[in-house]
């Protein structure tokens, strides 16, 4: 069986290094539970983790294509970019594969746009009109990074029916984290590759937050805390909660907006993207570990339930106490 322990758990005594003294050390501390050992992944997690961390990567590498591709475009005076929101899209996709085949006329160019597409004919025809005269290296040079974009996008879809059938045994709890604001199938793929179907390797909210690294620094000294700063954890989870949170922010009718709101005057963006990051690492571990089932508390649950304590004080404000006489009462008197 193997073990990972942190560096600091297992230091010994300053001197010359002896491999038969520091293994007697280290088995004799593993048996103690002196060892603070790290989170290794099973043989099937680790696959799900390659599979994952390989599609991030092409992922990465489309967006440098995508780079390199205006940036061609900008060189030969192809304007294309600054009228279509998504240089990939399909009517941009049409445009370029035609101009790296060999067409020069920006009218039939402008005519292989879409019709919901903003940008008029007449404006799509000022921005190739540099392809009349346009050199033939850069024609060949268009369809290299076309045909890379291509493969990259064969290679993204294969991986995905791939993890698709590695996690078709828990597809329930893909579904349930699917369902939380900010994430998605992906997303959900990427958490369970990283922490476990389960989460069974932390056995709280707290742990795997630090494991992760989304949750504020403890540097306190003498009861003074001199650093809020996150520690070091999964970089890949940590990323993909940033992420996430920054969807989350942004989807109407949850209870990240409020969040959000309420946060952001006083830390800042960045600090409320943590916090918030934080709680979703603290959701997930519930939903994973508890086998629950997301429940949104966002605007429209928050208005429901201050309609209710409204209505609620409204019935017990409208009891009247009895009508009292004595010697200083001459009249009803109702007591609110």
């Amino acid at each position: 069986m193997l073990h990972l322990a942190q560096a600091l758990s297992n230091r010994g005594r300053r001197g010359r290094k002896r491999d038969f003294v520091d293994a007697e050390r280290l088995v004799k501390r593993l048996v103690a539970r002196e060892l603070t050992l790290r989170f290794v992944p099973d043989a099937e997690q680790r696959l799900w983790r390659t599979v994952t961390r390989k599609k991030y990567q092409l992922r990465r590498e489309r967006v440098r294509l995508h780079n390199q591709l205006e940036s061609l475009l900008e060189e030969a005076h192809i304007k294309l970019s600054s009228l279509v929101s998504d240089l990939l899209g399909l009517s941009a996709q049409r445009m370029l594969k035609a101009l790296a085949d060999g067409e020069a006329n920006p009218a039939a160019l402008a005519a292989l746009a879409d019709e919901r597409l903003r940008a008029t004919p007449e404006q799509l025809c000022d921005a190739l009109g540099a392809c009349t005269g346009l050199n033939d290296v850069y024609r060949r040079l268009l369809k290299m990074a076309l045909e890379e974009l291509r493969l990259i996008d064969e290679q993204i879809g294969q991986l995905d029916q791939e993890m698709a059938r590695l996690l078709s045994r828990h597809q329930d709890a893909v579904q349930r984290l699917a369902e939380v604001p900010g994430l998605g199938v992906d997303s959900a793929q990427q958490i369970i590759a990283e922490v476990g179907p389960t989460v069974a390797t932390f056995p709280s909210q707290k742990s795997l937050s630090s494991w992760v690294g989304a949750c504020p620094g403890d540097e306190e000294s003498a009861g003074v805390n001199y650093s809020h700063r996150s520690p070091k954890g999964n970089r890949h989870l940590r990323r993909l909660l940033n992420q996430t949170a920054n969807a989350a922010v942004k989807t109407k009718g949850s209870i990240f907006v409020i969040i959000y709101r309420r946060s952001v005057p006083r830390m800042g963006h960045n600090q409320a993207i943590g916090a918030i990051a934080h709680r979703q690492c603290r959701l997930i571990w519930l939903i994973l570990h508890q086998g629950v089932r997301y429940e949104e508390r966002g605007p429209a649950v928050t208005k429901q339930s201050k309609q209710r304590r409204t209505d609620k004080h409204a019935r017990h404000t409208s009891k009247r106490a009895p009508i009292r006489s004595g010697p200083f009462f001459s009249f009803g008197c109702v007591a609110w």
